[in-house]
């Protein structure tokens, strides 16, 4: 294959990048086949009792076990840091929710990001496995912000009254939020964790960031493939100037 007007130089460079982007499908494949492979994880802790505003408009109770839909044994948890990280001094956007709330309790932009994007995503994997998003923060606040944010096919549930965010590491010891996502199957009546992005917490080298969720963020991907790639210093915004 080749372009209009490309130097043999440009070929003979773009073909041998080319050879390493098969050779990173065929590992991405291995490890996703490896995935598949694993043995059963551990029974889930406790059938947990999480809070969610209702399409009333009431907040109700939610067991964890009821987040399976009938013929759906699959469930993804994506943890939200709302609240953000203590040391994140982004600015809280413009949505009303979040403004009347002290930073340090409004929500993570990066977080908010790749759930802008995971919404869209989430209509057309939920034909298949359930999805939810798991915060910290009051389910009136949850969903205001989901409201204002536009989110229509995300579900939304605050953790505020359990611990299950500090049991499955997505809260630290000291309280703070991290965005782990996490898979879960249901077999029968047994719940039992299967996959968890640990690669959050793996040590990361020179000039990388955890990418533990990397594969699913559009964003990220979308500036990997451009000349300048990642944007240096810069980070994602609850909003943007017109």
């Amino acid at each position: 294959m080749d372009f209009p007007n490309e130097s043999a130089e440009y070929r003979a460079a773009r073909d041998r990048l080319l050879a390493k982007e098969v050779e990173e499908r065929r590992l991405m494949e291995d490890v996703a086949v490896a995935r598949r492979a694993l043995p059963e994880g551990g029974l889930l802790k406790e059938d947990y009792l999480f809070e969610e505003v209702d399409s009333s408009g009431a907040v109700r109770k939610t067991r964890f076990s009821e987040l399976f839909a009938p013929g759906k044994d699959t469930l993804v948890v994506y943890n939200f840091m709302f609240p953000r990280d203590p040391g994140d001094d982004r600015p809280p956007g413009t949505e009303s929710s979040t403004r009347r709330l002290p930073l340090h309790e409004s929500p993570c932009p990066s977080c908010v990001a790749l759930l802008d994007q995971l919404d869209g995503a989430v209509r057309h994997v939920g034909v298949h496995l359930n999805f939810v998003v798991i915060a910290k923060t009051a389910a009136t606040n949850l969903a205001a912000f989901g409201r204002e944010r536009g989110w229509r096919f995300l579900r939304l549930l605050s953790a505020r009254g359990n611990t299950f965010k500090r049991d499955y590491h997505g809260e630290t010891a000291d309280g703070a939020q991290r965005p782990l996502l996490s898979v879960f199957n249901r077999t029968g009546e047994e719940i039992r964790h299967f996959w968890s992005s640990e690669l959050l917490y793996a040590p990361t080298e020179p000039g990388q960031d955890p990418r533990h969720v990397g594969t699913l963020e559009p964003l990220w991907n979308l500036f990997d493939m451009t000349r300048q790639g990642r944007p240096v210093g810069w980070d994602e915004q609850l909003s943007y100037p017109e």
